[in-house]
């Protein structure tokens, strides 16, 4: 159905029990595919009256979720404008741009980039724009973004898009996103012309951003939706030398296979816009594809007892959660995992005699 979604493709008849229906939209509400699918479903003459209201619940709350959400990005981008700063919209409202309609990809916040010397300047900014909102009065320099809440909608003003542990990724990365933020390209929203990253750096950070999912607080087959299309659209702006050399030089681009496969088979994206695609990673790919649809991606966490107040305890078991966390991964790609350890080790070495901080 997802397939059938992103390519206009006809459904075919949907025939299944009231049981298997409801399974069905409750799988799609969890994989944040309900607002791409739904309008499809509700064209089904079959489908019950109590699924068809359900379904149009869904998707009349996320259209009137955008049209709040473009009012509020409207507003924080003249804001910032006027202040001196060109931002670059990410994720979100640039993605959605991508689907059949806008409505069809639900989301919830504004992340724009601001970058690290205009961080405090564009934080003011939005706290004068909007001097009710929900907001943090610290600005903190190793958080990736700060956020405050207007109108209940969530905004993210990034330093960074990505925030990498190991000092040579992130060294590499920042000059990655220099680039990509400098070649940024211009974009309309409903008549708001904005500024979204270029397509070489775009196509890596929206990969960036489902990795970092699997890695932590899991991933749902939206964000291979956002990198299929998006990927799709751009194929001929892609800049392959660049990208496989960033890939490289991340060592993701093992990963990167692992995502590519996964989106062809299941999305039914075009071989030719399934950049560096191999069969090679089958296995692997079709078992993180399946643990993915179940809702597998999840770091696993442990409990934590409120007695531990000694920075040494803590240190230590933090490094045995990421380490398990790789191992976790090594299913996938144990060439990341890897890669995961070593930073494991250097960071948390690294945080052990650094300042405490104990909120963390």
């Amino acid at each position: 159905m997802v397939r059938a979604a992103l390519w206009q493709q006809p459904l075919g008849q949907v025939t299944c029990s009231e049981e298997q229906l409801q399974e069905l939209l409750r799988i799609h509400m969890q994989q944040g595919t309900a607002a791409l699918v739904f309008p499809l479903l509700l064209q089904e003459p079959l489908v019950s009256s109590y699924a068809r209201t359900q379904m149009l619940s869904v998707c009349a709350q996320t259209m009137q979720q955008q049209v709040q959400l473009q009012h509020i990005l409207t507003k924080s981008w003249a804001a910032l404008e006027q202040a001196g700063i060109q931002p670059v919209l990410l994720k979100g409202a640039g993605l959605a741009a991508l689907y059949p309609e806008m409505h069809q990809r639900a989301w919830g916040d504004i992340d724009l980039f601001v970058g690290k010397a205009n961080y405090h300047t564009a934080c003011a900014t939005m706290r004068a724009c909007f001097p009710d909102a929900l907001k943090f009065d610290e600005e903190l320099e190793h958080y990736k973004h700060y956020n405050l809440i207007a109108d209940g909608v969530s905004i993210e003003l990034h330093r960074v898009t990505v925030d990498l542990q190991h000092p040579l990724d992130a060294r590499r990365y920042a000059e990655m996103e220099a680039w990509g933020m400098a070649h940024s390209e211009p974009l309309t929203l409903n008549g708001l012309p904005v500024r979204v990253p270029a397509p070489t750096f775009n196509v890596l950070f929206v990969f960036l951003h489902a990795w970092e999912h699997m890695l932590t607080q899991g991933a749902n087959m939206r964000q291979l939706c956002d990198l299929a299309l998006l990927q799709h659209r751009y194929r001929d702006n892609v800049d392959e030398r660049v990208l496989l050399g960033w890939l490289k030089s991340l060592r993701l681009l093992d990963v990167w296979q692992l995502v590519q496969y996964c989106m062809v088979q299941s999305l039914g994206l075009p071989r030719p816009s399934a950049l560096f695609f191999s069969t090679e990673v089958a296995d692997r790919a079709e078992r993180l594809l399946a643990d993915l649809l179940e809702s597998k991606m999840r770091e696993t966490k442990e409990e934590k007892e409120e007695k531990r107040v000694n920075r040494f305890v803590r240190k230590w078991e933090t490094m045995k959660g990421r380490n398990r966390n790789a191992e976790r991964i090594a299913q996938y790609s144990p060439q990341y995992a890897r890669h995961m350890r070593a930073t494991t080790w250097w960071h948390g070495l690294s945080r052990l005699f650094a300042k405490d901080r104990k909120w963390e």
